[in-house]
């Protein structure tokens, strides 16, 4: 699972690492994350007609179909493995998917009495690419379009298994074209690029309970603490 997750990185440093087709006056207005929570919004990477395009979109997948955006707050994730069978992901997963940077996400597991936070980076510390599905929902209410995302989850690796069984796929460079190009709609093809980055190239780290609370904000959340295992 992923529920909360990093974006601090400036965005010039995204253009770079991510190859996208815009200068930095056509970056939207975003601020750094440090807490990102569903429903908030994030950038998405997006292939266009005229190359990688960045966009934010809301966090919390809503099908063009749905009745309202509350279906949003249960499709922040999506399963690896049933992407070509589940209502709510299957025309995204042909048709619409995207890359969601980040530079690290938060997992919680009881330590004692208490719930332990970690962050998860690449070992590199360097922003990553997480897999995503997006969607346009039209709001009757306002008469307005509204972009949503998923972040695509597969069986944790040895890293982080101990903390939770689910990880977000992590995709590497080489990647990115296959995944974002929307011509490529062959279930098997896409599949093989759903496996959880290897262990070696992750790093997990204990970090203080500021982060626990949704709405906490600022390099505070991802201090590192002593060391659990």
């Amino acid at each position: 699972m992923c529920g909360r997750f990093t974006i601090h990185s400036k965005l010039n440093l995204l253009l770079q690492q991510f190859a996208l087709e815009m200068d930095e006056r056509e970056l939207p207005d975003f601020e750094p994350r440090y807490n990102l929570a569903p429903t908030n919004q994030a950038p998405v990477i997006l292939q266009t007609e005229s190359g990688r395009k960045l966009e934010l979109m809301r966090w919390g997948l809503i099908p063009s179909w749905a009745k309202d955006k509350s279906i949003g707050n249960r499709t922040i994730n999506a399963r690896a493995e049933s992407l070509s069978d589940k209502p709510s992901f299957r025309s995204a997963f042909k048709r619409r998917r995207c890359l969601v940077p980040a530079d690290g996400y938060y997992e919680w597991m009881k330590v004692g009495k208490e719930k332990q936070a970690f962050l998860i980076r690449t070992i590199d510390e360097r922003p990553f690419a997480m897999a995503g599905l997006w969607e346009t929902w039209h709001d009757p209410d306002t008469a307005k379009n509204v972009p949503s995302f998923t972040i695509v989850t597969t069986a944790a690796n040895d890293a982080t298994s101990q903390i939770h069984d689910r990880t977000p796929v992590i995709l590497t460079p080489s990647e990115f074209d296959l995944w974002l190009d929307p011509e490529v709609q062959e279930t098997p093809r896409l599949q093989t690029l759903l496996d959880a980055l290897p262990a070696d190239r992750i790093k997990v780290d204990p970090v203080g309970n500021y982060v626990n609370k949704v709405g906490h904000e600022g390099e505070q959340c991802v201090q590192i603490q002593r060391t659990l295992f």
